[in-house]
């Protein structure tokens, strides 16, 4: 291993190539629609972090959006393999995606009959040392997260404009990261990432029907908790929680687990006890949790 960073790679078509190197026609309607699914996959010490219940939220995506998935999940399992190797860097994120695949324009999906089904394997990092050491500053945007009977949050969806636009307004205000609520005002989730706040010694957090993604790291630090005999509980939980909480936190594939310190100006905190003690027990669980992409 040198000191380069290596390029970024994709895996398409049954091949991996340089991501800069990839290609979809621009008639897909993953591109021209949003028509399609993903995945956020973490690679730590060279494995995949919980890489089976990845898939098999990915198949369920598919299946509840009429989506046929090219190869089923283990042509999905073969792609993120190949291009971790193809990587080679012990540290890295997997973007698993497939879209509608190509069709006329229109929003019909029925004219698609070839899913596509890509991977992309590089570096990410969402935040920085401090950020990570003394927490994060949200803000409460006036996105709204759309109703579950709306848009399933448990489909993590190509449309992903909802979130988007929360970061952009957390950004462009001076904030590292949103507050998304629902459209009964309910806390649904961050941009990008699963809220929890700890309450008289118990960890809360929104569960699906308020908006949330079920998360894999959510789901991990749920399990982590009643291990650590932390009484924990998915219910609705608003601004007013955050407020009155001990501590806050964020979790997803991408991000890790990162602490709350403030929530538009307000000092929540930063990291606390019952958080330091979930990180710990996460980051000692994650290698029976992955496997070697070797």
């Amino acid at each position: 291993m040198t000191d380069r960073a290596a390029p970024a790679r994709a895996w398409l078509d049954g091949r991996v190539i340089p991501l800069a190197d990839a290609r979809i026609p621009i008639t897909d309607h993953g591109l021209l629609y949003g028509d399609g699914i993903f995945e956020g996959i973490r690679i730590t010490a060279g494995r995949v972090f919980r890489l089976d219940d990845h898939l098999e939220r990915f198949a369920t995506a598919a299946r509840a959006i009429g989506l046929a998935l090219p190869g089923g999940t283990a042509a999905a399992r073969a792609a993120v393999f190949e291009t971790a190797r193809a990587f080679g860097e012990p540290e890295a994120y997997a973007r698993l995606v497939c879209t509608r695949g190509v069709g006329a324009l229109g929003v019909d999906p029925i004219p698609c009959h070839e899913p596509r089904l890509f991977c992309i394997v590089d570096r990410i990092k969402l935040y920085d040392e401090r950020q990570r050491n003394e927490g994060l500053d949200l803000v409460t945007v006036s996105v709204r997260r759309p109703p579950a009977d709306v848009l399933d949050p448990r489909v993590k969806s190509l449309n992903y404009l909802n979130n988007v636009l929360a970061k952009r307004e957390a950004r462009l205000r001076g904030a590292d990261e949103a507050l998304v609520l629902n459209a009964r005002g309910d806390i649904a989730e961050a941009a990008v990432a699963n809220v929890f706040c700890v309450r008289g010694g118990a960890l809360l957090t929104p569960p699906a029907t308020d908006g949330a993604l079920e998360g894999i790291t959510r789901r991990t630090v749920l399990e982590l908790a009643r291990e650590l005999a932390i009484p924990a509980s998915e219910c609705t939980i608003g601004r007013f929680d955050l407020f009155a909480c001990s501590e806050a936190f964020l979790s997803g594939s991408g991000a890790g687990l990162v602490p709350v310190r403030s929530l538009d100006g307000e000092r929540l905190g930063g990291p606390g006890p019952v958080f330091a003690r979930i990180l710990r027990a996460f980051l000692d669980a994650a290698p029976a949790l992955s496997v070697p992409f070797d």
